[in-house]
C-alpha cells in the first residue's frame, strides 16, 4: 500500500475519519484522529505533531513535541467505529531532527531486524505468537488507602455452578478442564468465530481458534507467522479486535497473564526462525532436525532468559503464572515437542521449513514489539558468541526429583527479579543501536518505580485474611 494507494482507499470507502495510533513504552496503543480531508500525500512525508510528554515513559515536558508519521502498509478499515474509519499505525520522529525516536517501541522493532541483516546470519526473523486471554461477564476492582478489591465474574466459571440463574443450565467448566470441550461447555464459540471472522477481514490470517485450559473463558486465537515488525503490528490490531468484539456482546477481555486465582495463567508463547533468503537457518540434521545455528541460538535464549523476562513477563502479575511446580515454563531447558521446557522445539511437521524455536515463558501483557526484539537479540547473541545450551531435557521436568532438578536453572520469581537480571546483563541487547541505554534505563525505572513499588506499598486483600487476628 502507497500513499496514494491509501488516499484512494479512502474516496473508494467513502472514509470520513483517519485515525493514527502508535504504541506507548509499556505497551498501549494510543490514538488520535483527523478528518480524512486533512489526509494528504504530505502527511505521509511530513508527519503530525503531538505531545509527547503525555505518553508513558516518553519525553519530558520540555521536550515534549514529537511527530507521528503515518505508514501505509499498515491500513485497515476500522470495524468498530460509526462513522467510516481508517487507522494507520505510525512510527515516531523528532521534529527538529526527524530521527527516530529511540523510545518509540516500533523503532526498536525496526531496527533489531535491520541488525540481523548486517550479521550475516540471516535476513528475515520469523514469529509467531499464541496469545491466550480470558473473557469474562463482569469485572469490577477499586484500590483506595482504605480499602481494595477485585472481582470477577463468567457465566462459565465453576464457581458459579450453584447459581440460581433462572435457569442455570449447569455446563460450568471445571478448574483445567477447557481444553476443546464442544458447545454448549464451551459458551465462547460464537463470540471467537466473530473475533476470528474480524480479524480476517481486516487481513490477520488466522491459523486457528479455540478454548483453553482455564475455566471462566479463557481463550486462544493463533496468528499465522510473520516477520518481526508485521506479527508486533498484527498483535496489536489483535488485541483491538478482542476487546471490541467482545465489549460489543457486553463483555470485557483481559490479557493479564493470571487473573484467576487456583487454575492456569494465559501465556503467548512466541515461535522463533531465521532465515537468510529462501534457506531456513534453524533446520539441519541435529536434535530434533536443527541445525548448530538454532543450538546455539536455544543457547542465547536460556543464558539471557531471566534478563528476556524483564521485556517478556513484564508485570508484577506475570510471576503469578510463572511459579515453580505448575505448568508455566518456569525452568530453562529445551526439548523436542516437550511443553514444561522453556524452549520447546515443536515437531509436527518434518519439513525444513516448519523448523522453529517455542519460547514459552512470555506472556500476553508484554509489550510485543520489544518483546519479540529482545528475543531475537538473545537468539543472536547465542550464535554470534556460539553458546551451548547444555543437554537437551526430555523429561517431564514437573516429575523430576528434587535432585535431579537442583541443576536446572529457572525464571526469575518476580518482576524486581526480572529488572535487576536486565539491570546486569543487557550488553546483548545494546548492538546495533537496538536497545539504547536510554531505552534499558527508562524500562528499568518506569517498571520500578510505577509497578514494583507501587505495587510493594499496597496491603493485599489476602493479607487481611493472613494477619488480621495477630
Amino acid at each position: 500500500m502507497t500513499p496514494k494507494k491509501v488516499l484512494a482507499l479512502c474516496r473508494e470507502k467513502d472514509v470520513k475519519a483517519v485515525d493514527m495510533r502508535f504504541m506507548d513504552f509499556p505497551g498501549l496503543w494510543q490514538h488520535f484522529t483527523i478528518p480524512a480531508s486533512a489526509l494528504d500525500e504530505d502527511v505521509f512525508e511530513d508527519g503530525l505533531g503531538f505531545d509527547g510528554s503525555s505518553i508513558r515513559g516518553w519525553q519530558a515536558i520540555n521536550e515534549s513535541d514529537m511527530l507521528v508519521v503515518p505508514q501505509p502498509e499498515t491500513a485497515t478499515l476500522d470495524p468498530f467505529t460509526e462513522l467510516p474509519t481508517l487507522s494507520m499505525i505510525c512510527n515516531i520522529q523528532d521534529p527538529i531532527t526527524r530521527e527516530d525516536y529511540s523510545r518509540d517501541p516500533r523503532n526498536v522493532a525496526r531496527k533489531a531486524v535491520n541488525y540481523l541483516k548486517t550479521t550475516g546470519v540471516g535476513d528475515t526473523c520469523y514469529i509467531g505468537a499464541e496469545s491466550e486471554f480470558f473473557v469474562f461477564d463482569d469485572v469490577r476492582f477499586e484500590q483506595k488507602p482504605n480499602g481494595g478489591f477485585y472481582h470477577i465474574d463468567s457465566i462459565e466459571g465453576e464457581w458459579n455452578r450453584g447459581r440460581d440463574e433462572k435457569p442455570n443450565l449447569g455446563y460450568k467448566l471445571r478448574y483445567k478442564e477447557g481444553y476443546f470441550p464442544v458447545p454448549p461447555a464451551d459458551q465462547m464459540m460464537n463470540l471467537r468465530n466473530e473475533m476470528m471472522q474480524t480479524m480476517i477481514d481486516c487481513g490477520l490470517v488466522v491459523e486457528c481458534q479455540h478454548h483453553e485450559v482455564g475455566t471462566a473463558g479463557q481463550s486462544e486465537i493463533d496468528l499465522k507467522y510473520s516477520d518481526l515488525v508485521h506479527m508486533a503490528d498484527d498483535m496489536m490490531m489483535f488485541k483491538y479486535i478482542v476487546k471490541n468484539v467482545a465489549a460489543r456482546h457486553g463483555k470485557t477481555v483481559t490479557f493479564m497473564p493470571k487473573p484467576v486465582f487456583g487454575d492456569n495463567g494465559s501465556g503467548m508463547h512466541t515461535h522463533v526462525s531465521i532465515w537468510k533468503g529462501e534457506e531456513p537457518m534453524f533446520a539441519g540434521s541435529g536434535y530434533a532436525g536443527l541445525s548448530q545455528t538454532a543450538m546455539y541460538a536455544i543457547g542465547g535464549l536460556l543464558r539471557h532468559a531471566p534478563a528476556l523476562c524483564a521485556f517478556t513477563n513484564p508485570t508484577t502479575n506475570s510471576y503469578k503464572r510463572l511459579v515453580p511446580g505448575f505448568e508455566a515454563p518456569v525452568n530453562l531447558a529445551y526439548s523436542q515437542r516437550n511443553r514444561s521446557a522453556a524452549v520447546r522445539i515443536p515437531m509436527y511437521s518434518a519439513s525444513p521449513k516448519a523448523k522453529r524455536l517455542e519460547f514459552r515463558c512470555p506472556d500476553p501483557s508484554c509489550n510485543p514489539y520489544l518483546s519479540f526484539s529482545a528475543i531475537l537479540m538473545a537468539a543472536l547473541d547465542g550464535i554470534q558468541n556460539k553458546i551451548d545450551p547444555g543437554e537437551p531435557l526430555d523429561k517431564d521436568i514437573y516429575d523430576l526429583s528434587p535432585e535431579e532438578l537442583k541443576d536446572v536453572p529457572t525464571t526469575p520469581a518476580s518482576l524486581e527479579g526480572a529488572l535487576a537480571a536486565l539491570r546486569e546483563d543487557h550488553e546483548f541487547l545494546l548492538r546495533g543501536d537496538v536497545f539504547t541505554p536510554d531505552v534499558i534505563d527508562t524500562w528499568i525505572w518506569y517498571k520500578s518505580e510505577r509497578e514494583v513499588d507501587a505495587m510493594r506499598l499496597r496491603p493485599h486483600p489476602y493479607e487481611f485474611c493472613m494477619y488480621y487476628d495477630i
